[in-house]
C-alpha cells in the first residue's frame, strides 16, 4: 500500500509580500527624503533630526513588532484582542481631553505627545478592530445570525468610528467602514442584515451630502469649516452661490480668492501628477515640490504620491500602485489558505484596510476622493502609520506561516 502525505511544505514567510514591502519602503524612504530635503531649512538640521531618518527608524522599529507578530501565533494574539480593543477606546477618549490631546495643523486633536514621539490612536485603534472584530465575527455561522449579535458587532465597530470622528479625523473614521462590511460578508453575516444596512447607509451619506452642499447654516450638521470647504471644493461647488442677494463684487472677490485658496493644495497636488509626463524629471528634480507650490508641510505625507508621480511619471506612479497589488493579492491568496476563519477575517480587515488607504490617498492626490488626510501605507511620512501598516503586514504573514497544511 502507498501512504500519501497531503501536508503542503510550509515556507517561513510569504516571500513575494515581503519583497512588495521591501520595494514599498525603499520608494517611501527615497521620497520622503525628497520631498523634504528640498526645503533649505530642512537641510540644515542635523542628519539625525531629518525626516528621512526617522522614516527609517520607524521602518526598522515597524519591521521588529512585525517580526514579533509573526512569532506569535495569531490564536494567541487573538485572546488578547478584547484587551487591545478597550486599551485604544481608552486611548481615543484620552485624545479628545484638551490637556492629554495635541493638536497639529488645522487643530483637529488627533495625537498624544509622548516627547520623542507623536502617538496618533485612530491609527493602532484600526488594528485593534481588525483583531477583535475577526475574534468576534469567528463564532459559528448560526450565531450570526441573531440579530442581537449582529447589532453587537454594529456597536463595535461605530464605538471606534464616532470617536475618530469627533478628534475630527473623517478619513481614518470612514475607512473602519468597508473594513467592517467587507469582514461582516465574509464571515458569513444574513444578506437581508448586510442589505439594509448598506441601504442606511447609503441613505445617511445622501443626506449628509445634501446638508453638506444645499442646506442653509442653520441646518448644517456641525462640522469642522475646512472639512466642509474640502467637500465644497470636492463636489465642484462654487463659493459665491452662498452669497447673499445684496453681495458687493468686493464680497463675491473675496469669496473666490478664499475658495482658491483652499483648493490650492489639491490644484498643485494634480499639476504635480500631470507634469511627471511618462518618465517624470528625475529624482528630486520635481519644480512642484522644490519651488514650494506643492507645500512642504504636506508633501512628504497626504501629498507623497504627487511627488514620486513628478519625479518618476507614469512608470513610477504604475511601479508604486504594482507593488500595492501585490501586497493585496498575496493578502486575499493568504485569506484563501487561512487554517480556520480567525485567520481568514483577520486577512481580509487588512487587505480592505489598506486598499482602502491607498484608495483614498491616491484618489485625493488625483482628484477623485475628498482631501481627508488619509496617509498613504509605508509612504506617507509618519511614525503611527508606519508602525501599524507593518504590524498589520506582520499579522498576515502570521496567518500565512500557521496556513492549513491541507
Amino acid at each position: 500500500m502507498y501512504t500519501t502525505n497531503y501536508n503542503v511544505p510550509k515556507e517561513s514567510f510569504d516571500k513575494l509580500q515581503v519583497a512588495a514591502l521591501i520595494g514599498l519602503m525603499f520608494i517611501g524612504a527615497a521620497f520622503v527624503y525628497s520631498a523634504t530635503m528640498a526645503n533649505d531649512s530642512a537641510a540644515l538640521q542635523p542628519w539625525y533630526d531629518q525626516a528621512w531618518v526617522r522614516q527609517i527608524v520607524w521602518y526598522v522599529l515597524g519591521l521588529g513588532m512585525a517580526t514579533f507578530v509573526c512569532v506569535v501565533d495569531y490564536h494567541t494574539l487573538s485572546r488578547w484582542a478584547d484587551v487591545a480593543y478597550w486599551v485604544m477606546i481608552l486611548f481615543l477618549i484620552a485624545v479628545l481631553i484638551p490637556k492629554i490631546g495635541t493638536t497639529h495643523g488645522w487643530g483637529a486633536r488627533r495625537w498624544i505627545d509622548f516627547g520623542a514621539f507623536q502617538f496618533q490612536p485612530s491609527e493602532f485603534a484600526k488594528l485593534a478592530y481588525i483583531a477583535a472584530g475577526a475574534s468576534f465575527l469567528s463564532r459559528p455561522v448560526e450565531e450570526l445570525k441573531q440579530p442581537a449579535i449582529f447589532w453587537k458587532g454594529i456597536g463595535m465597530m461605530l464605538l471606534p468610528f464616532v470617536l475618530i470622528l469627533k478628534e475630527p479625523d473623517l478619513g481614518s473614521a470612514l475607512v473602519l467602514l468597508p473594513t467592517g462590511l467587507v469582514m461582516m460578508v465574509v464571515a458569513g453575516t444574513p444578506r437581508r442584515y448586510l442589505l439594509q444596512l448598506m441601504a442606511c447607509v447609503g441613505l445617511l451619506g445622501s443626506l449628509f451630502v445634501a446638508d453638506v452642499l444645499f442646506a442653509p447654516a442653520r441646518w448644517q450638521i456641525p462640522m469642522e469649516n475646512y472639512q466642509r470647504n474640502r467637500l465644497l471644493i470636492y463636489f465642484g461647488r462654487d463659493y459665491k452661490d452662498s452669497a447673499p442677494p445684496n453681495a458687493t463684487p468686493a464680497e463675491l472677490q473675496r469669496l473666490r480668492q478664499r475658495q482658491l485658496d483652499d483648493a490650492y493644495n489639491v490644484r498643485q497636488a494634480l499639476i504635480s501628477v500631470g507634469s511627471g509626463g511618462l518618465f517624470g524629471k528625475g529624482w528630486r528634480q520635481g519644480t512642484q515640490n522644490a519651488l514650494g507650490y506643492l507645500p512642504r508641510a504636506v508633501a512628504h505625507n497626504d501629498f507623497i504620491f504627487s511627488v514620486i508621480a513628478e519625479e518618476e511619471g507614469f512608470v513610477g506612479s504604475v511601479i508604486v500602485l504594482t507593488l500595492y497589488a501585490v501586497v493585496l493579492f498575496t493578502g486575499l491568496r493568504i485569506a484563501g489558505q487561512a487554517r480556520d476563519r480567525l485567520g481568514r477575517l483577520m486577512a481580509v480587515g487588512v487587505v480592505t484596510l489598506i486598499f482602502s488607504h491607498v484608495f483614498v490617498n491616491i484618489g485625493m492626490n488625483i482628484r477623485i476622493m475628498p482631501v481627508t488626510g488619509v496617509p498613504l501605507p509605508l509612504l506617507s511620512y509618519g511614525g503611527s502609520s508606519v508602525l501599524c501598516s507593518l504590524i498589520a503586514v506582520g499579522l498576515m504573514q502570521n496567518i500565512h506561516i500557521h496556513r492549513k497544511g491541507y
